[in-house]
């Protein structure tokens, strides 16, 4: 079942994202695409595609592959379906210490500032939520941790917005806060890559762990897991991956909830199992919210987040009221 799930998601990903070359404010042809991906069709569908269409297509692909997953290790690591980088804080963090770098200038010191700088904001929060994992048991708690991260974080952007020192920088800021991947170029992917491959490869080397911890902690010890070693990959794996993922977009929220709790039922409830679709379904919602972004007859462009929210809060509801957040 697992296999034929990663099998459909992954499909249904390529043709979104195919689906992203194809549609914009001047839709092109599948043969127009497919010379423009060849290098030999017209020079302008050469560069809307190659410089336009399809970073920002793989952007949010990346993004939202690496929230999903995140989520569902957060989720496995603290056994709470509640954990998530959004609802949790960290990638509000991660776009607060993001914000601090524009605020300042040090982005332009260097292309990797910006991407250190939001991955730093999202170890720090997910340390912090690690800790009182580990003080208590009760989700209700985690929650009130995470809004208080996410609150603190959020009046420190207002702060920093209210006192720009020019409208240029205000724009960027309002970017990060909101979320993003217009105008995103290889060279963003670049930058990021390298921490969302290691987080990513970290989260993926747990998933023996988190299997074992839906047994419970003691007997996950009894089978001869290193509870603390485990936490510490899963937090750095998720923290890389989330500050890797709003260095490129900005704070995405309800990606990593969702994602989970839709694809949970097809695996078996299996934590160890839930990575690989989890990121798979959190690129494919990406991919085709930020085309409906695209495509929103608008003045101006919405932001992704904005819709990723306007998605994603209602499917949480959903969930929360079919009382599927208790497992």
């Amino acid at each position: 079942m697992t296999v034929r799930a990663n099998a459909l998601l992954t499909l249904a990903l390529i043709a979104a994202i195919l689906l992203a070359l194809l549609l914009g404010s001047v839709p092109l042809s599948p043969g127009r695409i497919l010379g423009a991906l060849g290098l030999q069709g017209n020079p302008g569908d050469i560069l809307v595609v190659w410089q336009i269409r399809l970073p920002r297509a793989l952007a949010a692909a990346l993004v939202g592959a690496a929230l999903g997953m995140s989520g569902a290790a957060l989720q496995g690591l603290l056994r709470n379906p509640l954990a998530e980088p959004g609802i949790l804080g960290v990638s509000a963090t991660a776009a607060l210490f993001a914000t601090f770098v524009l605020f300042f200038g040090l982005a332009g010191a260097g292309p990797l500032i910006l991407p250190l700088a939001a991955i730093a904001g999202a170890l720090a929060a997910t340390l912090v939520v690690a800790i009182a994992a580990l003080r208590t048991r009760s989700a209700v708690t985690l929650i009130l941790v995470g809004i208080g991260l996410s609150s603190f974080s959020a009046a420190l952007m207002a702060l920093l917005m209210n006192l720009a020192p020019n409208p240029f920088t205000l724009a960027d800021m309002i970017n990060w806060t909101l979320g993003t991947v217009a105008n995103r170029s290889f060279a963003d992917l670049a930058y990021a890559a390298p921490f969302l491959a290691v987080g990513v490869g970290t989260l993926l080397a747990t998933r023996r762990g988190l299997a074992a911890l839906a047994l419970g902690e003691e007997a996950a010890e009894g089978v001869g897991l290193d509870l603390r070693r485990q936490r510490l990959a899963v937090i750095l794996g998720a923290g890389l991956a989330t500050g890797a993922a709003v260095s490129l977009a900005g704070a995405i929220g309800f990606v990593g909830i969702v994602a989970p709790h839709l694809v949970r039922p097809f695996v078996g409830y299996d934590p160890a199992r839930l990575l690989v679709p989890s990121a798979l379904l959190g690129a494919l919602v990406l991919v085709l919210a930020d085309i409906g972004v695209r495509l929103l007859p608008t003045d101006s462009e919405l932001r992704l987040g904005v819709v990723a929210a306007l998605i994603g809060a209602p499917i949480f509801v959903w969930i929360a009221a079919r009382g599927r957040l208790v497992e």
